[in-house]
């Protein structure tokens, strides 16, 4: 399977997950729960995925942990907040070079539509 149907599948299962749940819980609710809609359709999911920092050549814990990385591929940020922010954003990008991932899907359930909760990002 490619990228973008990878891609693809995830953004249906959150729909999923969104349609099921709605606004208002907290992120750990639907982390777990897409998680679990992920799994059940046969893909490798790490969650609280530690995330090491290199710095000068000496690997440091700081701490950073990826909500969702789906088949080594694509890292998924899980938020519940108000609108996303610059700093969200800039959080995702720190996962995915640190990471070596390319593709990062930012995703907000604390929004009535889905579809304006949703940012793609690629390095």
């Amino acid at each position: 399977m490619n990228i973008e149907e990878l891609y693809k599948k995830v953004l249906d299962c959150s729909f999923k997950v969104h349609t099921t749940l709605g606004p208002g819980l907290l992120e750990n609710a639907y982390e777990e729960s897409l998680f679990n809609e992920l799994v059940q359709i046969g893909f490798t999911v790490e969650k609280q995925k530690s995330l090491p920092l290199i710095y000068k050549e000496v690997k440091l814990d700081a701490g950073y942990r990826i909500d969702l990385m789906v088949e080594n591929s694509i890292i998924i940020e899980i938020k519940a907040v108000e609108s996303l922010t610059d700093v969200h954003l800039a959080q995702i990008i720190t996962y995915l070079k640190l990471s070596n991932c390319k593709l990062g899907l930012l995703v907000n359930f604390n929004v009535r539509h889905l579809k304006d909760g949703i940012k793609r990002v690629i390095l």
